[in-house]
């Protein structure tokens, strides 16, 4: 096949850190493609090459890739939709290292977890630090099925991230909806319109009632919060407290950042109030499908039954 002769996602990494690094004031992802391409040189032909699913040109999905890994590591980001700038870190490390060894490209490469920025408060970004640059061990020696699995995990982890950045760049009451649009996929109120926006109106930062039955007898209230900082014990208090308020029993706290140990120690002691972080909460519209739209992939597996005579 042609598109062997493309460079792989990797050899883009390194291009692309020096592109932006000469952009430092960001670039439209289309500008930042072609520009890494035409660095490249790469020809019409190569450019040409789609992906099997025909969506996508293969170097602009491997661009992309290179791309995801310098999110992964904190040395890059999408202050808006379709745009890639460096952060500070990146900018830093880019200077210091104005072209990259082999090296450094591997452990960008094989960068595991999740970006940092937005992810923990900043006390942990030591912590944050040290599992972004986690290397993934060689997988020269898994089976295609299990090479299958890990890349579906992979994806999925991207998909993850790139929800927490596509959310971050709308409004809190879009986030507010979006919530309650997942937990009605999910189940829960009888029907959409049983689940409704409280807004600003109500007291003690409820964001969204949901009624569980016709009569509204059971209800469950949420409060849904775009932030980048831990949320802690305190803000689990006060909705704990709107709840009793209401004389509400249950109640569904969900934010894109992360809960305090103490936040998470809390709720575990009172009844009826459950937490949801980014992580769970992203992992739960790939479930539901929510903002997500899964590709189906054929995998063939050859029928033995068909070959009995």
């Amino acid at each position: 096949a042609r598109s062997m002769t493309l460079p792989t996602y990797d050899q883009f990494i390194a291009p692309l850190l020096s592109l932006l690094a000469a952009h430092p004031e960001g670039l439209t992802t289309t500008a930042a493609q072609t520009a890494v391409a035409d660095a490249l040189g790469l020809t019409e032909e190569q450019r040409a090459v789609r992906l099997p699913s025909g969506v996508q040109a293969v170097y602009r999905n491997r661009i992309g890739w290179a791309h995801d890994r310098l999110k992964r590591a904190g040395y890059s980001h999408s202050p808006k939709r379709g745009y890639w700038k460096l952060t500070e870190e990146g900018r830093r490390f880019s200077a210091v290292h104005p072209s990259l060894t082999d090296e450094q490209v591997q452990a960008l490469a094989l960068v595991k977890g999740s970006p940092k920025h937005g992810r923990t408060a900043s006390g942990d970004g030591a912590k944050a630090k040290a599992s972004a640059m986690e290397v993934a061990p060689a997988r020269t020696t898994e089976s295609p099925e299990d090479r299958l699995e890990s890349a579906v995990e992979e994806l999925g982890e991207s998909v993850q991230n790139e929800l927490l950045e596509n959310i971050g760049l709308n409004s809190p009451a879009f986030f507010e909806q979006l919530v309650l649009d997942l937990l009605h996929k999910m189940g829960y109120g009888i029907s959409r319109k049983d689940i409704e926006r409280v807004g600003k109106s109500h007291d003690g930062g409820i964001d969204g009632v949901i009624s569980l039955d016709r009569l509204g007898l059971e209800k469950v209230y949420v409060q849904a919060k775009r932030w980048k900082a831990t949320v802690g014990r305190a803000e689990i208090q006060a909705f704990y407290g709107a709840l009793a308020g209401q004389r509400a029993r249950k109640g569904v706290f969900i934010t894109t950042s992360d809960f305090s140990q103490q936040a998470v120690e809390f709720a575990r002691s009172v009844e009826g109030v459950i937490l949801i972080n980014g992580e769970r909460l992203t992992q739960l519209m790939i479930d539901f499908e929510v903002g997500v739209t899964p590709r189906i992939v054929k995998v063939p597996r050859v029928d033995l039954d068909y070959f009995e005579e």
